[in-house]
């Protein structure tokens, strides 16, 4: 293999006169810039750390994937400017791949893949140090120095993975969908008629007798209406249905959702602010789905925060997209629970069914939206819902246009 620029240097150390000290510390600036750019030309992110996991190295995809800055983040450990990193599981012996999910400056999946560096240490047979002593001469044994880490983000990847579990998991659930609302729905209605004709007879009977059968009919009519109302969630959850879309004002749609929770808001003292951008463009949306959609956020927030808790509405826009963000003063959402949102049934709350965020994401993907959660526990959560207020699926190309982008390829 033919020895590059600083093997060449080494071997010469002895031969070097103090004329080209200079020269050659210009070569060596020469090939460090060139390394530099073509590290930081590259999409994958590149970490060198020393023995004790100092930063001694980070190119531009690093820094970005961390939100960090090179000059600030040099000579100071990786797991203090990236926290929560598990130094000790990177810094194995071996090469190491682990894949990590991480959340500053924004939610991404990035896999390490972590290398030891060893430098060869040469000494001579006899224990004392030579330079450029002949080949038969030299024991050599490693030394590690550091470690090299690539990143790679994996997010898309990983979100497309999880989209196709998501849909097989969704198709199992259709299937068993009409089933399961025929096989319910059925007794269902049977008790509903044999509970009027218990009610009926009861209405021949007197004093306590007749107020106790009273009572244990109406506790059997809730929990029959409760049941009908998870069996009409489930189904609306799945069940895919076409927006009617039509030209609609998002502030009216979310006014409207909040008047519709007055009586609560008044009666557990909570509080709703609402910061409306005015000049927010119309969009095409399904005006009952997307009330729909507002109802079931605003009701987890509700159902999250204690008497005098705060939901904060916003709404905003960028180039592309409207959003709309509920903040809440909440509990929150652990780390480990926040991934799982979205399962059908799963809930942290007591009388849940775990279904509401499920029918939201339908509806807000259905509309061409985006929807993200932000939360850590015990301090509240945000969610953001993104609808396009720009079509860019399609761009028609103007007569000629098919001649000059093949011109440019």
């Amino acid at each position: 293999m033919k020895a590059g620029f600083v093997e060449k240097l080494i071997g010469r150390l002895g031969k070097i006169g103090p004329e080209d000290v200079q020269n050659y510390f210009l070569r060596l600036a020469q090939e460090k810039g060139f390394l530099e750019t073509v590290f930081n030309s590259i999409q994958e992110g590149i970490i060198v750390t020393d023995a004790k996991g100092r930063i001694t190295y980070l190119n531009d995809a690093a820094c970005q994937l961390f939100g960090l800055e090179a000059e600030d983040s040099i000579g100071k450990r990786l797991d203090e400017r990236v926290r929560g990193l598990d130094w000790n599981a990177l810094s194995c012996e071996g090469a190491v791949s682990r894949d990590m999910e991480i959340f500053y400056p924004t939610n991404r999946f990035i896999n390490f893949y972590s290398v030891p560096l060893v430098i060869e240490r040469q000494d001579s047979v006899a224990g004392d140090a030579v330079v450029g002593p002949p080949r038969s001469a030299i024991s050599a044994t490693g030394e590690q120095v550091g470690h090299a880490i690539i990143l790679r983000d994996i997010t898309e990847s990983r979100r497309s993975e999880q989209q196709t579990i998501e849909s097989e998991r969704l198709n199992a659930l259709t299937l068993l969908a009409a089933g399961v609302a025929h096989e319910i729905g059925n007794p269902l209605n049977s008790l509903n008629i044999h509970l009027q004709l218990i009610e009926r007879e009861a209405r021949n009977l007197d004093g306590s007798k007749r107020a106790e059968l009273q009572e244990s009919v109406e506790v059997a009519r809730a929990e029959v209406s409760r049941l009908d109302s998870i069996i009409s969630q489930f189904l609306r959850a799945i069940r895919p249905t076409r927006p009617q879309l039509r030209p609609e004002n998002i502030n009216a749609i979310v006014e409207e959702a909040v008047r519709f929770f007055a009586p609560e808001i008044k009666d557990r003292d909570l509080v709703v602010e609402q910061e409306l951008r005015s000049d927010l463009p119309l969009l095409e949306l399904d005006r009952d789905q997307m009330k729909q959609a507002f109802y079931n956020v605003i009701k987890n927030s509700f159902e999250a925060m204690k008497s005098r808790g705060i939901l904060r509405i916003r709404t905003d826009m960028d180039e592309s997209h409207v959003i709309v963000r509920f903040t809440d003063t909440g509990g929150g959402i652990s780390a480990e629970n926040l991934s799982r949102v979205f399962e059908p049934y799963f809930t942290t709350k007591t009388s849940g069914t775990g279904l509401g965020l499920l029918i939201v994401r339908r509806i807000v993907r259905e509309h061409g939206g985006e929807l993200s959660i932000e939360s850590s526990e015990g301090k509240g959560l945000t969610l953001a819902i993104r609808l396009p207020h720009l079509d860019r699926r399609v761009r028609m190309l103007e007569a000629g246009d098919s001649k000059s982008t093949s011109s440019a390829n």
